[in-house]
C-alpha cells in the first residue's frame, strides 16, 4: 500500500514490480491484491501501463483497515474478543495486561494512515542517502 502511495495519483503499479520490491512472490501478492480490491482499497487499471492504484488519498486509509481486509477483527487474543473462549477469563492474571497491550496496538493502527508509512519511507531514504 505503501509503494502504492507513492505511485499515487500520477500512475498503477503492477503486481509484477510490487512483488519484486517487496520480496514477494507473485502468486502469494495476487491474493492480498484481490481482498484489497474486493474492500474497495485499490483498483486494477488496464492496459500498456496497467497494475493496481489507490482508490483514496493516502492519508484517508487507516492501517486498521488494511489490518481488518487481511486478518479480520483486530485481536492479540481470542478471548480479548470473546471473553467466554477461556474458561480463566474472570481469574487470569495476564488477561488486563493483554487487553491494555491491544487496545494501545489497535489505536496506533486506527489513527496511521499509509501517508503517514510513506512519510516515513521518504524521511527514512533521505536519511539513507547522506549516510
Amino acid at each position: 500500500m505503501v509503494e502504492l502511495a507513492s505511485a499515487y495519483p500520477q500512475r498503477a503499479v503492477s503486481v509484477k514490480e510490487l512483488a519484486q520490491n517487496q520480496r514477494l512472490s507473485i502468486k502469494y501478492l495476487e491474493h492480498i491484491m484481490a481482498a484489497l480490491k474486493g474492500a474497495g482499497l485499490i483498483k486494477p487499471e488496464r492496459g500498456m501501463h496497467g497494475g493496481y492504484s489507490l482508490i483514496r488519498k493516502p492519508d484517508s486509509i487507516r492501517l486498521i483497515e488494511i489490518y481488518q481486509v487481511l486478518e479480520g477483527p483486530f485481536s492479540l487474543l481470542d478471548c480479548l474478543e470473546n471473553p467466554n473462549f477461556c474458561p480463566m477469563n474472570q481469574e487470569c492474571p495476564t488477561r488486563d495486561t493483554w487487553k491494555t497491550i491491544n487496545d494501545t496496538l489497535k489505536k496506533i493502527l486506527e489513527r496511521t494512515t499509509v501517508q503517514d508509512l510513506l512519510r516515513k519511507k521518504e524521511k527514512k531514504k533521505k536519511k539513507g542517502e547522506r549516510n
